[in-house]
C-alpha cells in the first residue's frame, strides 16, 4: 500500500463547500475533543478556525508540553554540493540557473564540521542538489563517514532513494531523512517540475515511506507552502505524516513548514501565506498529531520564530548557510535560496532560554557494536 491511494481518496474533495461550512460551534467541538479526526483537523484550517486561534493555541500548548516538555532542539544543515539535473520552477539549484556549482571534498566536508560541531551542535542535515552523476550515494556514504566523527545525529536531505539505498546509508550512519513532496497537487506538481527525475511524484511520494520500512529513526516531510493553496497542501502534509506514523510506530515522524523564499531565477505564481496562515497550520496539526515533531527553519524572520516556540514547535536550525562550503570554505557557491534569521547557535540558545525553554543540542547517540 501506498500514501498515493490516501492522497485518491481526497484528490477530488469539495474544499470549500466544506471549510465554508464551518462553525464556531464546530470549533470549540474539536477543541474540546480528546483525538481529533482528518474532518476535524480540516476544520481546524477554516476560515472560521481562525477567529479562535487563541483558544487552539492554548490546547496545542498543553499538548506539546505534554508530548515533548519545553524543549527545541537545534540543528544546522550542511550543503555538499549544488549540482541538480532537475528543472524546477521555484528552486535556485535550477539547472538552467546561471549560478556557482560546487561540490565539497571530503577534506571540505571535514573542516565544515569542525566548525559546525565547535558550536556545540551535535545534530547535522546534510543537503546535495539531485545528480546522482556527481552526488553519487558512495559519496554521500564518504561523508557521513567522516561526520560520524564530530555529530551523533546524521540526517540527509537529498535525491530519494531506493529501500536498499535507504538501507545502506542507514549502515553507513544515517538516522534521519527530511524529503519534501513540494507540492501534493499532482497538476501543479507536474507544471513545476519541468524536467528532471523529479518529475516522478510517485517515487518521490513513496519515498519517507521506503525509508520507514530500510527503519530510519526519524523522518520528516513537508510540502512548500506558497505552490498552492496552503489549506490543501496542509492537510495533504497531515494526511501524509499520520499515515507514516500509523503504519510505521517505531518510526519518528515530523513534520516541517518551509515557505517559499526568495532565490536564483524567477517563480511568480505563488500563493499567499501569511504568518497567521503559518501559525493556523501549526496550531492544527498539533492538535491532529500531539506526537508529530514540528520544524520552523530560519526561512522565517527572527521574530516570527521567537514566538512560535510555545506554540508547538519542536526543533529549529541555527547558525544556518544555505551555501555549499558557507561554514568554512572561502570559495563559497550561491545559496538555494535566502534566509531570514541570520542568529548564530548561541544567539539561538539566548533566544529559546528567554522563552523559558532548553535548547537541546544532542538527545541521540548512535552506538557501534
Amino acid at each position: 500500500m501506498s500514501f498515493y491511494r490516501e492522497y485518491l481518496k481526497y484528490k477530488d474533495f469539495e474544499f470549500n463547500k466544506f471549510l465554508e461550512n464551518i462553525t464556531s460551534a464546530d470549533i470549540f467541538r474539536i477543541i474540546n475533543k480528546d483525538k481529533i479526526d482528518e474532518y476535524d483537523f480540516l476544520a481546524l484550517l477554516s476560515n472560521e478556525a481562525e477567529k479562535h486561534l487563541e483558544e487552539v493555541a492554548q490546547k496545542a500548548h498543553k499538548l506539546t508540553i505534554q508530548n515533548f516538555g519545553k524543549t527545541i532542539l537545534l540543528y544546522t544543515p550542511l550543503y555538499l554540493s549544488n549540482f541538480c539535473i532537475n528543472r524546477c520552477s521555484y528552486c535556485g539549484f535550477n539547472i538552467e540557473n546561471k549560478i556557482k556549482r560546487k561540490k565539497l571534498t571530503l577534506k571540505e566536508i571535514e573542516e565544515e564540521a569542525k566548525v559546525i560541531s565547535s558550536t556545540g551542535l551535535r545534530h547535522i542535515l546534510i543537503l546535495t542538489g539531485e545528480s546522482r552523476k556527481e552526488t553519487p550515494v558512495s559519496y554521500i556514504i564518504d561523508a557521513v563517514k567522516i561526520l560520524k566523527k564530530y555529530f551523533d545525529s546524521i540526517s540527509i536531505e537529498i535525491y530519494p532513494l531506493k529501500e536498499d539505498e535507504y538501507i545502506e546509508v542507514i549502515k553507513a550512519g544515517v538516522d534521519g531523512l527530511t524529503i519534501y513532496q513540494e507540492v501534493y497537487d499532482e497538476n501543479i506538481y507536474d507544471k513545476v517540475h519541468i524536467a528532471g527525475p523529479k518529475k516522478n511524484y510517485r517515487f518521490r511520494l513513496d519515498a519517507p515511506e521506503r525509508a520507514c520500512k530500510a527503519r530510519m529513526r526519524s523522518v520528516n516531510i513537508g510540502a512548500l507552502l506558497g505552490l498552492n493553496d496552503w489549506r490543501k497542501e496542509a492537510f495533504m502534509t497531515g494526511l501524509h505524516a499520520k499515515y507514516l506514523q500509523d503504519k510505521y510506530s517505531d518510526v519518528e515522524i515530523s513534520v516541517s513548514l518551509p515557505r517559499i523564499r526568495p532565490h536564483i531565477g524567477v517563480y511568480e505564481d505563488i500563493y499567499p501565506v501569511s504568518d497567521k496562515n503559518l501559525v493556523q497550520i501549526m496550531l492544527s496539526l498539533r492538535l491532529f498529531l500531539p506526537r508529530v515533531g514540528i520544524t520552523i527553519s530560519t526561512r522565517e524572520n527572527q521574530k516570527l520564530r521567537d514566538n512560535l516556540i510555545p506554540l508547538g514547535v519542536t526543533k529549529m536550525s541555527a547558525g544556518v548557510s544555505t551555501e555549499v562550503g558557507g561554514h568554512s570554505s572561502k570559495t563559497k557557491s550561491d545559496s538555494q535560496f535566502e534566509i531570514s534569521d541570520k542568529r548564530s547557535v548561541k544567539e539561538m540558545k539566548e533566544a529559546i532560554l528567554s522563552k523559558g525553554y532548553q535548547p537541546v543540542f544532542k538527545d541521540w547517540m548512535q552506538i557501534d557494536y
